[in-house]
């Protein structure tokens, strides 16, 4: 079912057109820790990725984006880059998951809405 799968689900990324044009033009230079593999084109003018699992752009890390959009040119795999105490480990975009961010006073968020503060003065027309 796996190849079935690929050949004819768009929504994965990996169609049979992709395949061959993959095939035929790509070369792989690298993969990230969630498995998505980046090509580039032999002639070094188009880059893309094959995602793993569904095709979701929010499943490629920042240093993988940067390279995709022409930000920068040197691959991830080839520079030395220590990550800052700061940065966060990539997380998959939540919105329209339970784990999405729901800020206070959302009416999707757990717990109560902050009680009212009296300091909102609604505008009126003038009457003329």
């Amino acid at each position: 079912m796996g190849i079935f799968k690929e050949i004819f689900a768009w929504w994965t990324g990996n169609t049979i057109g992709t395949r061959l044009f993959t095939m035929r033009k790509g070369e792989q230079v690298g993969e990230d820790e969630l498995g998505n593999r980046y090509y580039r084109e032999r002639n070094g003018t188009r880059r893309w990725v094959i995602y793993r699992d569904l095709a979701e752009a929010s499943k490629v890390p920042p240093e993988w984006h940067g390279w995709l959009h022409y930000t920068v040119d040197e691959l991830p795999t080839d520079e030395d880059y220590e990550q800052r105490p700061w940065q966060k480990p990539h997380r998959a975009n939540m919105t329209g998951t339970p784990q999405a961010y729901r800020p206070a006073g959302s009416t999707l968020a757990h717990g109560d809405r902050p009680p009212a503060t009296g300091d909102y003065q609604p505008w009126t027309p003038e009457k003329g």
